[in-house]
């Protein structure tokens, strides 16, 4: 088979291929078969030729979508390349993906010079602009002119495209994708979605992550239309929708609750919203389906060529949290520690294989995996990584179980586990409980490092309005003026900024350092942490979490954020989850220990002696006092009560372990005194029976 978009305009020469959401300016698929034409035949007069890998640094541009087709007529292999990147990143997949060009813009000329300059590789990598260059060292592509191109055969083995993970959880990994990959998945996805000659789909999702790049060739092989806007707002997404009678969308869930809040629902004119990325909480499922917004919320992942598995809005309706059964042509098995396939019901790693999924990820340092377009000219497919594939496919590193109706549900990252106590605690188990209490709007649950039981569950809590508008109060009353006052300021700001001030989230148009600082401290007005949590009733919390959780689940570390912070591909930024935790956690359980996130055993006190003084009334207030000193060395709690005589009572901490949705780490350490590890003054009584038999719940 030629490239795609050679055979659809064929069969569909007068349809609408692409439309620019910005103007509304559209291309028919003659159109952009002309354009396709032209740059491949450009970048051929370049020395551009089959089986090279071609990155592009370029904008989500009209352009850009020429790339993706053009990379596939000359017979080379695509490489998208996120402009959130440094150049130091930049230059790592440069050299991982072993690339032979990189075609920026004017916008990312700069990170492409100096992400080449960086790679320590034989030769020189091109540099190539589709604009004016501004700087030497950088060809404009149209600075020669076309030369004629004999569109090569694709065999299904063949690399298509080359796309990183997103290495929230280690060292991004190049991963080739053949074009029988995206082939089968436009296949499968067809199956469960559906597919009219009508559709348009909106891509609003980055073009260097699957699930912005996916429907760039899935509507050549549909033969349907590509609406492109050039990064995401919330209000202007939910706007195109409405203007191009858009019927299709991709969407990760921090994205689709934004645009319901700035519009309350969306066009009628939706048949699919994809909902991917991250787990969707139960509340925009619900919401979406009060307003009969078709979501769809799936499970992919970059190895499999976007979908796995996709839930239907009618299977969703009785089953929150799912993400549908697995797609056509695709077999799940979800195994334990030894790799052994586990019952319904039972939670274990997920496996996937079928043919969407990655032959494996390029090896080495320098991308040599001696594959390419037309295969087996170099060494064959042994030379990939295949480290993470076993018996029954790709080990994801998401855990998941299935119910017993077929069912699948991703709970989090395997990585995100928490060992506390010897117990495993899967974050997203947490999170689903935290979610539905009603202040939280999202949580996000890891493991902190605790001396006593490894790890100690520590949630981050955002609360969305509460605490910005705590915020707002707070600055309202250091500036002397009123509430109200404060919250027209907040009003008026939000007109300034527009819908475009959401557009860098969640899709690939902020910059690294930005995501990294989502949910950390801004500035002097954010509320300090006894302000906001004020504003939650944590014993209620507490009380909550505990009536469905053990007790070593539940977080004894938590802190609040309006929003969490997330990665450009829209997942749980872990590492500044716990940053945040660190800083900002304290323990929720009144009767707890008060240390700050409970790293360290409190050591015990003596009371205070009482003073005489010359004052009749002080020294009998200070004889008040001595009276009763436990009022101020009471033993810190580690979530359970003794009793007279030094036996653990239940009513505590069930054992306090607890995870988030992407948990990573977890575990506690505020038992401490009450388990006699610091305290001998900490007990009446029983405390070397507390040393031999503390409670295994108490964690």
């Amino acid at each position: 088979m030629r490239d795609w978009l050679s055979h659809r305009v064929v069969s569909s020469p007068d349809h609408t291929a692409l439309i620019r959401a910005e103007d509304g300016e559209a291309w028919t698929y003659t159109d952009l078969d002309r354009l396709v034409s032209e740059t491949a035949g450009r970048l051929v007069a370049h020395g551009i030729e089959a089986d090279d890998r071609l990155g592009v640094l370029t904008p989500p541009y009209v352009g850009t979508v020429g790339l993706v087709h053009a990379a596939m007529r000359i017979g080379a292999t695509f490489v998208p390349l996120g402009q959130e990147l440094t150049e130091r990143e930049l230059a790592e997949r440069v050299e991982r993906a072993d690339l032979d060009a990189v075609v920026c813009a004017e916008p990312t000329e700069g990170a492409a010079l100096g992400a080449v300059g960086e790679c320590e590789v034989d030769g020189e990598v091109p540099v190539f602009s589709v604009d004016d260059p501004t700087a030497e060292g950088v060809t404009a592509v149209h600075g020669v002119d076309p030369e004629p191109v004999d569109p090569p055969e694709w065999a299904e083995s063949d690399y298509l495209c080359v796309l990183f993970t997103s290495g929230t959880t280690g060292e991004p990994k190049p991963v080739p994708l053949t074009a029988g990959n995206v082939y089968n998945s436009a296949i499968a996805s067809a199956f469960r979605l559906g597919v009219d000659q009508g559709d348009r789909w909106l891509v609003s999702l980055s073009l260097h992550h699957m699930g912005g790049l996916a429907p760039v060739y899935r509507s050549a092989l549909y033969g349907t239309t590509l609406v492109l806007r050039e990064g995401f707002d919330p209000g202007g997404t939910a706007d195109d929708i409405d203007t191009y009678d858009v019927t299709g969308i991709s969407l990760v869930p921090t994205m689709l609750q934004r645009m319901l809040d700035r519009r309350g629902t969306l066009s009628d004119t939706l048949r699919v919203v994809l909902l991917g990325g991250a787990p969707a909480p139960d509340e925009v499922i619900e919401r979406c389906r009060d307003y009969s917004i078709p979501v769809y919320p799936t499970y992919g992942m970059t190895e499999s060529a976007s979908q796995i598995a996709t839930a239907t809005p009618r299977q969703t309706r009785d089953r929150l949290g799912t993400v549908g059964r697995p797609l056509f042509g695709t077999d799940v098995t979800v195994v334990d520690e030894d790799g052994t396939p586990v019952d319904p019901g039972a939670a274990g790693e997920i496996v996937v294989v079928g043919p969407t999924v990655s032959p494996g990820y390029i090896d080495g340092e320098d991308g040599n995996d001696g594959e390419g377009k037309g295969g087996g000219d170099g060494p064959t497919a042994a030379a990939l990584d295949r480290s993470s594939f076993g018996p029954h496919g790709l080990h994801t590193g998401d855990v998941g179980r299935f119910d017993d109706e077929g069912f699948l549900y991703v709970l989090n990252r395997l990585d995100d586990r928490i060992v506390t106590g010897g117990e495993n605690v899967e974050p997203g188990e947490v999170v689903d409980v935290l979610r539905e209490f009603p202040p939280v709007e999202d949580a996000a649950v890891v493991g902190l490092d605790d001396d006593v039981w490894g790890e100690r569950v520590s949630a981050l809590l955002a609360v969305g309005d509460r605490m910005r508008d705590d915020a707002a109060v707070t600055e309202g009353a250091d500036e002397g003026e009123s509430t109200d006052e404060g919250a027209n300021d907040r009003e008026a700001a939000d007109e300034e900024t527009g819908d475009g001030e959401a557009a860098d989230e969640e899709t690939g148009d902020r910059d690294a350092d930005d995501e990294e600082t989502d949910g950390e401290p801004a500035d002097d007005t954010e509320p300090i942490e006894s302000d906001v949590s004020s504003l939650v009733d944590e014993e209620r919390l507490v009380s909550f979490a505990r009536e469905r959780l053990a007790g070593f689940k539940i977080p004894k570390t938590v802190a609040y954020v309006d929003e969490l912070p997330r990665t450009v591909s829209g997942t749980i930024d872990r590492e500044a989850v716990r940053q945040i935790l660190r800083e900002r956690g304290h323990d929720p359980r009144s009767d707890a220990d008060l240390e700050t996130a409970g790293f360290e055993p409190a050591e015990p006190t003596d009371p205070d002696e009482p003073t005489e003084t010359a004052d009749s009334t002080e020294s009998a207030e200070s004889d008040e006092a001595s009276e009763s000193p436990e009022s101020t060395t009471a033993t810190p709690s580690n979530d359970h009560a003794e009793n007279g005589g030094g036996e653990p009572v239940d009513g505590g901490a069930d054992g306090d372990n607890d995870s988030d949705a992407s948990g990573e780490e977890g575990g506690e350490s505020d038992v401490a005194t009450a388990d006699g590890e610091s305290g001998d003054d900490a007990t009446t009584s029983g405390e070397d029976a507390d040393e031999t038999e503390r409670d295994p719940d108490d964690r």
